[in-house]
């Protein structure tokens, strides 16, 4: 297990320890790899790993939201997971697609759900077992709880954020939060107009993990954080581009420090960013 927050995070050993239980029709246990494609995922996986495709199984396509409550159980209970299960996720780009599923899967009130230290990188470059073998498990019934709107923000709640001088995190890359760019290298662009919110802290979501992917201890966090004056007092929103980068720094934040009033902002800069009259930034912070 990992040093700390054993009930969210677990290492690549105890997943390998693990492995038959995965491979189970038992739901008690379920390993899933979460990416933005399932290329990856199709070529090799860890055994016994279900693969979702994060863009077109863990969104509304029509909507550009999470899934409905019916749409993630009827995802869910398909696959072999129940509500009673411990779901492991893991994903490729230090777990961004996964953080952001883990979130969701915390939304609609998944009791044991956790993050595979490190991601799908860590798993393929230590020399974990792998496959390309895809599993199959008997269907089950899957009753979602929630939506728990405690740990979700919504545009109304940014604008208020601003009003009352709330700490917004932006996890996304210096240039992004300047303006200079609108997304990544390589990624679509998805927003009409670059900057960043009022009053937003520049933290990226690399800050919070080694080298390996792995998270930094929970002091180096702390420490991370408190630097820019948040130490868990009220509440921080977290935000980056489409929602998955800033579920790292929402994963960091609530479940690894326990700042319970940390809210993720799903809508992110590609909502942000294309409506109309919302007041935004740019260059560096003030």
């Amino acid at each position: 297990m990992t040093d700390y927050a054993n009930d969210v995070l677990v290492s690549a050993d105890w997943v390998e320890e693990h492995l038959d239980e995965f491979g189970s029709d038992d739901p008690a246990y379920r390993l899933v790899e979460v990416d933005v494609d399932t290329e990856a995922y199709d070529a090799a996986h860890a055994p016994g790993a279900i693969g979702f495709n994060w863009e077109t199984q863990l969104q509304d396509q029509t909507e550009r939201d999470i899934l409905s409550k019916e749409d993630f159980e009827d995802l869910l209970g398909s696959h072999g997971i129940s509500e009673d299960s411990t779901v492991v996720l893991y994903g490729d780009n230090s777990n961004w697609f996964a953080a952001y599923t883990y979130w969701q899967f915390k939304y609609y009130g998944h009791d044991d759900v956790r993050l595979l230290d490190g991601g799908r990188d860590y798993w393929l470059d230590n020399d974990y077992p792998t496959t390309d073998e895809v599993p199959e498990f008997p269907a089950v019934d899957y009753e979602a709880g929630g939506p728990r709107e405690s740990i979700r923000a919504y545009r109304e709640d940014v604008e208020n954020a601003i009003e009352r001088g709330v700490p917004l995190v932006d996890v996304r890359s210096p240039e992004e939060f300047k303006g200079e760019i609108l997304a990544p290298p390589g990624l679509q662009e998805t927003a009409q107009r670059g900057g960043h919110i009022p009053g937003a802290q520049n933290i990226s979501w690399a800050a919070v993990t080694n080298d390996d992917g792995t998270f930094k201890t929970y002091d180096e966090l702390a420490e991370l954080y408190g630097e820019h004056g948040i130490d868990g007092e009220g509440t921080t929103v977290a935000y980056c581009r489409i929602g998955e980068r800033s579920s790292v720094a929402w994963f960091a934040l609530h479940e690894l420090l326990g700042y319970e009033d940390t809210v993720n902002y799903d809508g992110s800069w590609t909502e942000w960013g294309n409506l109309v009259g919302a007041p935004i930034e740019q260059g560096e912070a003030e």
